[in-house]
């Protein structure tokens, strides 16, 4: 993509907007960065913009910016309706996302992943699967690392693997996914979509420049994969996972759970169904994470034509994976109660998953910014399960309403005032489990500070009740 001395917005100065104009600048773009906030809101990355001679817009958006640029790269947070895009529509300017740009320099092939939930698990599997297989591989999108970061890492032998979100697929234009893999859709983000048939069709834009020859990783279980998938339609070659047997709600399986083991039909020299590993020997808690796995496994069987000699390495990387920090991670145990962070169950289905993995005698906190979710359906599990609900945030309200005689719920002012109240409540064996629901925002920076807020109460608890304990929180 030639951008030299071409007028481009940025709009959004966050982690992505920074990336983007580090990487317009080096290709000799004239490059404007916009935001709502103002200078002493932006500090250090205003400095760190103007180092690169970009020029800044700050504390709005202004209509002549949009409508006299030749091109416009929107930040994730930036949604596609702000009023001052109408500007640049109006004038034909191109209106693009921040992987979509990136794609444009970006060599090699890419596996991308999406869906409501699993996202960030699955990339980072995949990542080490293929490693472990000897592949060049670089990670990044919507797990942290902006895929503006990483161009400069790319080969032509390289692969990426993208965690890509609703919000930065709805703007993509020529993005070409190779391996694309859907874990699962259940509606989210409603606040930012407007109606779940919205988000669904942002989800499927991962598919929207696939060619034949490309795969499609889906979830054979998931009710609203298959309605995506026989609405919407999918360009690519379809390969199923399953963690109820070889049939799926859309055709047979191609990796699937049968008899505790997972077996696959997907081996290059073609040796029929192939056990690759057992459930005991999957480290995460969880039939969603066996699901994860799965999803991870088969984007790697697409990508590297895998076949029944290379499994064992791919069954050790199985093994060592420990998950990531805020999906259901374990904290710490105080006298026989145990502590785990989900942060990032910030949807109703994502916190319905972690409430699964775990049998009885729960003490769960909920609570947080509200994106237009339905509770109700944490109900049965409250009066299966949990012992206590505990609330907190902005959304309290709401999910007291939507489970109301589902079990005993107790307020807290504070992610501190949570976690004594949980203790309070517990005995020996009973879990403790931050899996809020709900987006963080109206209590803290983003749902990675909220895990650690409750990592550093649980480790403060701790020490308080026993002074020679050692916990320390993982950064």
């Amino acid at each position: 993509m030639n951008v030299e001395g071409k007028k481009v917005l940025v709009v959004g100065i966050a982690r992505s907007g920074i990336a983007v104009a580090r990487l317009l600048a080096s290709h000799g773009a004239m490059v404007i960065a916009n935001d709502v906030r103002n200078e002493s809101e932006l500090r250090d990355a205003a400095a760190e913009l103007r180092s690169l001679d970009v020029m800044l817009s700050l504390g709005g958006h202004p209509e002549s910016l949009f409508g006299n640029a030749d091109l416009i790269v929107l930040s994730p947070g930036v949604p596609v309706d702000l009023p001052a895009l109408e500007a640049g529509r109006r004038a034909g300017v191109e209106i693009i996302s921040e992987p979509e740009l990136a794609g444009r320099f970006m060599r090699g092939r890419m596996i991308g992943v999406t869906g409501s939930n699993g996202k960030t698990t699955v990339t980072t599997l995949v990542g080490e699967l293929m490693r472990a297989a000897g592949a060049e591989v670089i990670v990044g999108g919507n797990i942290g690392t902006p895929l503006s970061n990483l161009v400069e890492k790319s080969t032509e032998r390289s692969w990426l693997v993208a965690e890509l979100s609703s919000f930065q697929l709805e703007m993509i234009n020529s993005l070409r996914v190779n391996v694309a893999v859907v874990t699962n859709i259940t509606p989210d983000h409603l606040d930012r979509h407007g109606t779940f048939e919205n988000y669904v069709r942002a989800k499927h834009r991962i598919f929207s420049n696939q060619q034949e020859c490309d795969k499609a990783v889906l979830n054979g279980q998931d009710r609203g994969v298959a309605d995506m998938v026989l609405k919407l339609g999918v360009p690519s070659d379809r390969v199923y996972f399953s963690s109820s047997g070889r049939q799926t709600l859309s055709g047979a399986a191609g990796i699937f759970v049968e008899g505790g083991r997972v077996y696959t039909t997907m081996m290059a020299d073609d040796r029929g169904e192939t056990e690759v590993i057992k459930l005991d020997e999957i480290p995460l808690p969880g039939m969603h994470n066996v699901e994860n796995v799965m999803s991870a496994l088969a984007a790697t069987f697409c990508a590297m034509h895998t076949t029944a000699k290379d499994l064992p390495a791919l069954r050790e990387a199985v093994k060592r994976f420990k998950g990531v920090e805020h999906r259901i991670e374990y904290v710490a145990e105080i006298d026989g109660i145990k502590f785990f962070n989900d942060s990032k169950a910030t949807n109703v289905d994502s916190t319905v998953k972690a409430l699964e993995a775990f049998e009885k005698n729960i003490i769960v906190i909920l609570g947080g910014k509200d994106k237009g979710s339905d509770y109700s359906p944490l109900a049965p599990l409250i009066r299966e399960r949990v012992k206590l609900v505990i609330l907190i945030g902005a959304a309290s309200d709401k999910i007291a309403e939507q489970v109301e005689g589902s079990g005993t719920i107790r307020r807290a002012r504070s992610m501190q005032e949570a976690v004594l109240i949980a203790m309070e409540g517990a005995t020996s064996g009973d879990t403790v489990l931050l899996a809020p629901a709900c987006a963080s925002f109206d209590m803290f920076e983003n749902f990675e500070h909220r895990g650690r807020v409750f990592k550093e109460a649980v480790y403060e608890l701790a020490s308080r009740l026993h002074s020679g304990w050692t916990g320390r929180l993982t950064t």
